[in-house]
């Protein structure tokens, strides 16, 4: 046995408006210390409801929480319980490793754990990791090419956040005032089998090569909730062809 400082998980969890508080709540009761929320708009790629043949923009929060990984278990089982994930309303979560905490020393509690068990565990989700967190951040209007580029490429959809940046390209000013233009970040969760060509699709059609045009990066999701629907659709989809 070997004793070593306890590990952190980020948890992103995407759900309808209006819901974002029940997550924090519930993660608070299982020892979480809170939750940052940020609001997005979501988009399916077999999206039903337009209007003069457009998708109606649906209305997202998107909860952002840093947990040990002591509690992170039941504080999923939380947030799928209070968002009601595991049933009809819509909703992905999804759970990255963090390889370093900072900010949060209060988390940072030193845990004894023993380590052959920890390592039977990791053996066991790596196993089930079957999905990627495509994170690409555009500039203010971009975003419905990077979503459209990743229908193109058999992605299921996207969210998308409204914010804020400056890079080494920004030259914009104002009264010789630095403009800090808005962005767009897109968070799309794919198939870690399609992550090549979703993000290959992504960059070829936006133009992220281009000076200034934007950013694309892969987190490694080692667990997700709420995207059973996507898989079971796919097959249905494949026994109806033949």
């Amino acid at each position: 046995m070997i004793e070593r400082i306890q590990d952190h998980k980020l948890i992103i969890s995407i759900v309808k408006k209006n819901q974002a508080k029940k997550v924090v709540h519930a993660t608070r009761l299982q020892g979480a210390q809170g939750g940052t929320t940020v609001q997005a708009s979501g988009f399916r790629l077999n999206e039903k409801k337009r209007i003069l043949g457009v998708p109606v923009t649906r209305e997202r929060e998107v909860v952002f929480t840093v947990v040990s990984e002591s509690i992170y278990v039941d504080v999923l089982t939380a947030i799928e319980t209070s968002a009601k994930i595991d049933k009809k309303t819509p909703g992905i979560v999804a759970v990255i490793d963090i390889k370093k905490v900072m900010g949060i020393s209060h988390l940072t509690g030193h845990e004894i754990k023993d380590c052959s068990k920890e390592g039977e565990l990791m053996e066991t989700e790596k196993k089930q990791i079957q999905h990627d967190l495509i994170v690409t951040i555009v500039n203010n209007g971009d975003a419905e090419e990077v979503i459209d580029a990743a229908r193109k490429a058999g992605a299921d959809g996207g969210t998308i956040i409204h914010g804020r940046g400056t890079g080494i390209h920004e030259k914009a000013k104002l009264f010789n005032i630095m403009i800090e233009p808005e962005k767009d970040m897109v968070l799309t969760l794919v198939d870690r089998n399609s992550t090549t060509e979703v993000l290959d699709v992504i960059n070829r059609d936006v133009g992220l090569s281009e000076p200034g045009k934007g950013i694309a990066f892969v987190l490694e999701v080692e667990k997700t909730i709420g995207i059973n629907h996507l898989f079971n659709e796919k097959l249905a989809q494949v026994y109806n062809e033949d």
